[in-house]
């Protein structure tokens, strides 16, 4: 069973400092530490009393200290709100979200709040905030607050806590190319296996049917009145626009200004999806490949790098790979060494690391792989994950009523490593993870947000995640959907690139939308 998602995990250091946060983030309902969701009284209606913001800046001292940005001086501040469990019941139970806000010391003119989500499913808005704080235009953040929020079953909100360590593991380490019976069955038994302990876990459909896209999208208009904000403003990466564009559509008339960076095409089915994304991340990996050759110092993976991500797979399927990293007793397998190479492919500054890694491999010591995959999968240092894995799973099985069977999935499977040879069988095999999933689905509606201000997309030339395709769609969909493309590489454009961060501050600012198609140079 292999897992595939939009962004990075969030970072061992980062997590544990945000564990320190979520401790000074108590509101008047108390924090919620477990995964059971908290109970209080509520109103008749959803409604949300405003904000009562802490200072959060010594428990985050550690993390800003001495990174690029730590001299803008910025103020860091932590709280909660309360939202309905199930919004069919608005005066029931209701869980806690926990928030982040940044405010720049040199704050001038303030517009309002800029809400943030990095993607994923499954990816901390609040680790989100505090990084887009260091790395965002400063014309930005003299303009807005910076607010990062946790969504339901994410992170500090109400964690979705259900797979075992150990389960992680062995999916991270799992069969990344599985072809065979005997290894499809693996797969199988494997998505059951995860599926049922889940059920087990939250006992109710509803329960772990709670942690979805819709209910999140009004999550965040219950963010928008608590901040006092009229209209929201809102910033979003990958599955980011999936959010996004769910808010729109449920609230048109409530949008200022959308950004939807690295854009989720909302047309494709399940099916579609999936290959779509082994397309993008051969192609990916052939841009990687191409710019290894073309050192001028050499590639270390030699004149083929294909062939040596081939080679090095075989190696540790004939006999894993041990890590030089002390007190390291994991040994890499195919599926650790192919997690690292896609967990590299989201960002170009990773390439030297992977390329560096892989050749480390090939000469037996896997550390450097370890690393990528790890990162990519939520695991700490002390063995232990995040809740990334759990949340990923869940919202995207809640976000969707198709199954696709084993039949399927097998045919699928043989067809897509012929085609996308790296990556098109575990695409495929990724497919049957939410047929055994036992919970509740509330499907994504169809996305035009009529009536909304113009919506800007970014779509990236080379972003092998969300393809550009995708943004196409979504723009189209939109009926305010205006088209900014970066002809870059890697996943998410803003702020990357001068004529992209022109283009989003002005609108951000100043409501200036760019001209519906513009391209911006790599």
């Amino acid at each position: 069973m292999r897992l595939h998602r939009g962004r990075r995990a969030v970072v061992p250091s980062l997590l544990a400092a945000l564990t320190l946060l979520a401790a000074g983030c108590t509101s008047d309902g108390g924090s919620d530490d477990e995964a059971a969701p908290a109970t209080s009284t509520a109103p008749t209606e959803p409604t949300a009393e405003p904000i009562e913001w802490t200072d959060c800046n010594e428990p985050l001292q550690p993390l800003v200290a001495g990174r690029p940005g730590s001299e803008r001086g910025l103020s860091f501040e932590c709280g909660q709100i309360e939202v309905p469990i199930s919004y069919e019941e608005p005066g029931g139970e209701r869980l806690p979200l926990t928030l982040v806000r940044a405010v720049h010391p040199g704050q001038t003119d303030r517009i309002g709040s800029l809400l943030v989500n990095p993607g994923g499913p499954g990816g901390s808005g609040v680790d989100a905030a505090i990084g887009l704080a260091l790395t965002l235009p400063e014309d930005v953040l003299r303009r807005f607050d910076l607010v990062g929020f946790d969504p339901r079953g994410v992170a500090l909100s109400s964690p979705v806590e259900c797979i075992p360590d150990e389960t992680k593991d062995r999916l991270v380490a799992s069969e990344p190319q599985p072809t065979s019976d005997e290894q499809l069955d693996d797969v199988f038994a494997l998505a059951r296996e995860v599926a049922e302990v889940c059920a087990e876990r939250y006992e109710s459909p509803a329960a772990l049917g709670a942690f979805n896209t819709v209910d999140t999208a009004r999550d965040m208009d219950l963010i928008r009145e608590a901040l006092g904000e009229e209209k929201l403003n809102y910033l979003g990466y990958s599955y980011g626009t999936t959010l996004g564009s769910t808010y729109a559509e449920l609230f048109p008339d409530r949008v200022r200004a959308m950004v939807l960076d690295a854009a989720v095409d909302p047309d494709g089915d399940l099916i579609a999806d999936a290959e779509a994304r082994a397309v993008g991340f051969e192609a990916g990996f052939d841009a990687f490949a191409q710019n290894c050759t073309s050192l001028i110092a050499g590639c270390p993976l030699g004149p083929d790098p294909r062939r040596f991500v081939e080679e090095v797979m075989l190696q540790a399927s004939q006999s894993p790979i041990p890590s030089s990293e002390e007190g390291e007793t994991r040994q890499a397998t195919p599926g650790v060494v192919l997690t690292a190479v896609q967990a590299a492919l989201y960002d170009t500054r990773t390439w030297p690391q992977l390329s560096q890694s892989l050749a480390a491999a090939r000469n037996g010591d896997s550390a450097g792989l370890f690393s990528l995959a790890d990162s990519f999968s939520g695991r700490l240092e002390d063995g232990t994950y995040s809740n990334l894995l759990d949340a990923n799973i869940a919202i995207n099985c809640a976000d969707t009523e198709e199954e696709i069977g084993t039949d399927e999935v097998r045919a699928l499977a043989a067809e897509w490593d012929a085609t996308y040879p790296l990556f098109g069988a575990g695409a495929a095999a990724g497919l049957y993870t939410c047929t055994p999933w036992e919970a509740e689905r509330t499907p994504l509606p169809e996305r035009d947000a009529d009536g909304s201000a113009p919506i800007l997309v970014i779509g990236t030339a080379g972003d092998p995640v969300t393809p550009l395709p995708g943004a196409v769609d979504l723009a189209e969909d939109l009926t305010a959907g205006v088209l900014l493309t970066w002809q870059g590489q890697g996943h998410t454009a803003y702020p990357k690139n001068q004529c992209v961060n022109d283009a989003v501050n002005a609108y951000l600012i100043d409501l200036v939308v760019p001209l519906d198609g513009l391209t911006c140079p790599a």
